[in-house]
């Protein structure tokens, strides 16, 4: 898998760099190892390709479940570590996924508002995204995807220091401590945009 990845890799950002000039600000702030959890707004399906290309680990990204009924769509997804969830439900076999790989020392990558909006605004989070790096306690990196993927306009990917956890990984799981952090995480994300 991981030679698949780098094959595809290799072919599609020379692709990238060419078609949207994307501008990376803050790569100092990913984590060479360890496991962490990416999480990003969401204005276009070129998102998770972009981010892909642009930061030097493999990201196991978690996908909307339709994407995969494509027979085609669903080899190469999975060949590049995406896996399946199904929206608008607590789907137990995604979050087992994340959470294998992030035990396994890997990065997650994630786009808490579950669909597409609007460039600038962010939406509300539910609280999947903070169970999950609660119970893995991983390192959280924000990312802000900023501009339009406009043919050979520069788009800007601001990638942002890791989020302070230690304050609610030292307390037990709770329904308004995963509030407080999904609060943190889309207010870190907005500030992001919005500098």
């Amino acid at each position: 898998m991981e030679m698949f990845y780098r094959m595809i890799r290799g072919i599609i950002r020379p692709i990238v760099f060419l078609l949207y000039r994307p501008k990376v600000q803050g790569l100092e702030n990913f984590p060479k190892s360890g496991k962490v959890i990416v999480y990003s707004n969401h204005i276009s399906l070129l998102d998770p390709i972009i981010i892909g290309c642009l930061l030097p680990r493999k990201i196991y990204f978690m996908a909307k479940a339709e994407l995969f009924k494509n027979p085609f769509f669903n080899f190469v997804l999975k060949k590049l570590g995406a896996f399946p969830v199904k929206r608008g439900t607590a789907d137990l076999s995604a979050v087992k996924n994340s959470l294998q790989v992030l035990k396994d020392g890997n990065v997650f990558g994630i786009f808490p508002e579950g669909t597409r909006g609007r460039q600038g605004r962010v939406q509300h989070f539910s609280h999947g995204l903070a169970a999950i790096a609660h119970r893995s306690k991983a390192q959280i990196i924000p990312i802000g995807v900023i501009g339009e993927y406009r043919l050979f306009h520069p788009i800007k990917i601001k990638i942002g220091q890791a989020l302070e956890t230690d304050g609610y990984f030292s307390q037990k799981s709770s329904t308004a401590l995963l509030e407080s952090m999904s609060m943190d995480m889309e207010n870190s994300l907005r500030e992001m945009l919005e500098s």
